[in-house]
């Protein structure tokens, strides 16, 4: 685990971005042994909740299997359009 050693600012904040560069909105804080835990949230809106439910779980894997496909294209050649030098 990699230690990374944050300041106070004037008004007693810390920057979190040093230390939690991903998606995270909020966090959870707690104490444990006399240390602080903050384990970063990612809020997701009430509307596509239903998707993270267990009786979803199989659109959930097909959803998450599509994205690692990849889909290519084809638009043919533009050989046309490069100015021969």
């Amino acid at each position: 685990m990699k230690k990374i050693r944050v300041k106070l600012d004037s008004r007693n904040r810390i920057c979190l971005t040093k230390v939690s560069k991903k998606l995270a909105t909020s966090f959870y804080v707690y104490e444990v042994e006399g240390k602080i835990v903050l384990e970063p949230l990612i809020e997701i809106p009430a509307e596509e909740a239903w998707l993270f439910k267990p009786e979803n779980k199989e659109i959930l894997k097909r959803i998450q299997d599509s994205f690692k496909e990849e889909e290519r294209i084809d638009r043919g050649s533009f050989a046309k359009y490069a100015k021969n030098k």
